[in-house]
């Protein structure tokens, strides 16, 4: 672990200031974040666990013990906020306990040149320093009824918090970092100056439009039509399922995507507007694959809303659910996009489907540059 700040590292007072603004909770509110804690020490239990059993089979470890020892980390600092504790002054005292060796190191940061590298050599295997934290978070839950004492239970949980980093031979900068990118991309509404545009560079033909409507029709053999500029696109669909649930309308979704995104490869296929000037853009981003993993985490999401009303009366989305998404897009573009954009891609598409779905068609209105999709009831006629 090393205490300084370079172009890998990072200041645990920067950390501070930037998750603050994330943390939801009441100052007073000191039950459920211990609670969050508990459980948070909890799931890097559960991920070695899943290593020790499956082996190489559990590629995921490393990237999984980084967010889960982020997320104890943003416990650990909301704590620390209520109880009027500096984050950087506990994790100091910590370090400078017995036990540990400190070496002074170069630094390749020029305002920064020296910085100091804390080891400890005699650390007990990960599994038993996992062990002791879930005991120290235990303990931790007492402060819920009397919270003297909270710095030195804190600090004693640290103390076991930098061990297990240390053990489970994962960056702890990595942590830092991607724990703020997590939070923040999660709690906080972006400004739409700096979120990602995947295809301004390319020609108009090349671009999902800036703006646009789209007429969704459903006629007497219960299959929707698409109607785009005049033109129809795409082929019929029906519900695919015993029991009809409205899915022959998902390609709403497709057009969330592309209104709130940026992003959606099937839309693209649809239009006939892929981005064919870049081999490397138009193979990796617009064809097949990206497709598939369009249309599976649509299917996805909606067995999910289906047990949630469609979302309806929901002003937001479990966590659970959108780390899945995460998970279904690493690797494509579209990864770049935080996660409260992607709740609002999937709230916004879901008021429109519901809406749909109750007249059986209308017009989906798209407009990227707000990044919003909204609907238009139509007379319903066949066409």
């Amino acid at each position: 672990m090393t205490v300084s700040d370079n172009s890998m590292n990072i200041l645990l007072s920067d950390y501070e200031i930037a998750v603050a603004p994330t943390d939801r909770f009441k100052k007073s509110d000191i039950t459920p974040i211990l609670f969050g804690l508990f459980g948070e020490v909890g799931s890097v239990m559960s991920a070695s666990k899943k290593r020790q059993r499956e082996e190489s089979a559990f590629a995921g470890y490393m990237r999984d013990v980084e967010e889960e020892f982020g997320d104890t980390l943003w416990y650990v600092s909301a704590l620390c906020r209520r109880f009027e504790i500096d984050l950087s002054k506990l994790f100091l005292e910590a370090i400078n306990g017995s036990g540990y060796t400190l070496s002074v190191i170069a630094n390749d940061d020029p305002g920064s040149p020296v910085a100091k590298a804390v080891t400890k050599a005699d650390l007990a295997p990960l599994d038993i320093l996992l062990l002791r934290l879930g005991k120290q978070s235990a303990n931790l839950l007492s402060l819920g009824d009397n919270p003297t004492n909270a710095k030195s239970h804190l600090l004693d949980f640290v103390k076991l918090y930098i061990d297990a980093v240390q053990a489970s031979k994962v960056s702890f900068a990595a942590i830092v970092r991607g724990n703020i990118v997590k939070v923040r991309g999660r709690f906080l509404k972006p400004s739409i100056e700096s979120l990602p545009d995947f295809d301004l560079n390319f020609s108009e033909e090349e671009q999902l439009p800036r703006k646009f409507r789209i007429e969704i029709t459903q006629r007497a053999n219960s299959r929707s039509y698409l109607r785009w500029k005049g033109v129809f696109i795409g082929d019929p669909l029906s519900d695919n399922i015993g029991d009809p649930d409205g899915y022959r309308f998902h390609d709403v979704f497709h057009f969330a995507n592309a209104a709130v995104l940026h992003w959606s490869p099937t839309f693209r296929a649809l239009i006939k507007h892929k981005r064919k000037s870049d081999k490397d853009v138009d193979e990796a981003q617009d064809s097949g694959r990206a497709i598939v993993i369009e249309e599976g985490l649509t299917a996805y999401i909606f067995s999910y809303a289906k047990t949630l009303n469609l979302f309806e009366g929901q002003t937001s989305v479990s966590f659970d659910l959108l780390k899945a998404v995460e998970n279904f897009v690493r690797g494509y573009e579209v990864e770049d996009c935080p996660l409260h954009l992607w709740e609002s891609a999937i709230l916004q598409g879901y008021d429109v489907f519901r809406k749909v779905h109750e007249h059986n068609g209308g017009v989906i209105i798209g407009d990227r540059e707000k990044r919003t999709l909204s609907f238009e009831p139509v007379e319903a006629k066949e066409v």
